[in-house]
């Protein structure tokens, strides 16, 4: 009986801590937490310096990144969900920026849907498909510095909005 009441007490003392996720998009109460920084915008070798490429994935950006990066507007937002958070923000044969480790790093364009920042590379391939809200489905694929393989998400993008 002593064992079972420890181990009831055990659990429900961690479960106390599940309500402590603190990613973007969870629902939070807006009087208490501090509004949102802007990750930093650096350049890929710094972004990237010593980070194995293993670790490096793309990173959903929040409302003050999208506001540092200078807005969405007029430009393709890439989503890994239609209703999710932007993951590359890019104009077409123009510069984009994508979020990696935490930073916010600017890509420029070199030519259609291929974008470099030193040895960072992106590229955006669209897909023959649509998404349940209409939004034309695409594949963003990123190569770290150093990688050996390429990492591909499918997502969906929404241009000039």
């Amino acid at each position: 009986m002593n064992k079972r009441l420890i181990l009831m007490g055990s659990l429900s003392a961690v479960l106390a801590g599940c309500n402590q996720n603190t990613a973007i998009g969870n629902d939070r109460e807006a009087l208490l937490d501090p509004p949102a920084e802007a990750a930093p915008i650096e350049s890929a070798s710094s972004a990237l310096q010593g980070v194995a490429t293993a670790l490096v994935k793309p990173e959903t950006m929040t409302d003050a990144d999208i506001a540092a990066i200078g807005g969405d507007q007029g430009r393709c937002v890439f989503r890994l969900t239609e209703v999710g958070f932007p993951t590359f923000v890019y104009e077409q044969n123009g510069a984009g920026f994508i979020k990696l480790n935490g930073k916010l790093i600017q890509v420029e364009a070199d030519e259609a849907d291929r974008f470099t920042s030193g040895e960072l590379l992106i590229t955006t391939r669209a897909l023959d498909d649509r998404g349940n809200a209409g939004l034309q489905a695409q594949q963003l694929i990123v190569v770290p510095p150093g990688a050996k393989d390429e990492l591909g998400y499918r997502g969906y993008v929404n241009c000039g909005r």
